[in-house]
């Protein structure tokens, strides 16, 4: 896998570059800000493109907008955006699209997950933070507009936010698959989501609470 990392951190950059080719993959670039991140990205054609949300220039969300501006640029790349803390708003435009993960950066840690993250994202799917899943989770709960979910039900759709496959669903509650098969039709049903041909039905399940309205 060919990544880029865009991490204001010397430290924080240069470990994971570290920990990334050990791990057998192929770094092609670093740097510490955002700008040239959009450059190199365009130069360097990466497969997975991890950047920090908040970096040089202006040192506020330089990062997410640089991964808008490099999607926009190849709608073939991954893009993992990483956090110190829960801004979820950045989610909302590049979520819909596939290819993208949301990371708390004490993620980074559990580095086997975090391998699996930049897989999942390099192969077309989705990874959001399990922290973030759980408070826009629950702040759609509060709000109702949960309300035709099951409790078990929300669990999927949390699960679903975070990723995580049918099967991998399934393993994490201890049930069948099709048992999982039966709760996501049921979600989709229930959230009125119907079969496009354009439209990835787990994403716009997802999106029923990761609206315009989520919290920064």
């Amino acid at each position: 896998m060919r990544v880029l990392i865009a991490e204001d951190s010397a430290l924080f950059r240069e470990g994971l570059t570290r920990l990334l080719m050990d791990a057998g993959q192929q770094v092609v670039g670093s740097c510490g800000d955002a700008l040239t991140a959009v450059d190199l990205a365009r130069s360097l054609r990466p497969d997975v493109v991890v950047l920090d949300i908040r970096m040089p220039p202006d040192g506020t969300d330089d990062g997410a907008r640089a991964a808008v501006a490099i999607r926009d640029a190849d709608p073939a790349v991954g893009i993992v955006l990483l956090s110190q803390h829960i801004e979820a708003r950045h989610a909302m435009h590049l979520l819909p699209r596939g290819r993208f993960g949301y990371l708390l950066k004490d993620r980074v840690l559990a580095f086997d997950e975090f391998l699996d993250t930049l897989e999942r994202v390099r192969q077309g799917g989705t990874a959001l933070d399990p922290e973030v899943v759980a408070r826009l989770v629950g702040a759609r709960a509060a709000e109702g507009r949960l309300d035709p979910l099951s409790a078990r039900e929300r669990e999927v759709l949390a699960l679903m936010a975070e990723g995580l496959t049918n099967a991998g669903i399934a393993a994490r509650l201890w049930l069948t698959e099709r048992t999982v098969e039966s709760h996501v039709t049921s979600i989709f049903t229930k959230l009125a989501i119907t079969p496009s041909d354009t439209e990835n039905r787990r994403v716009r399940a997802v999106l029923t609470f990761l609206d315009a309205n989520a919290a920064g």
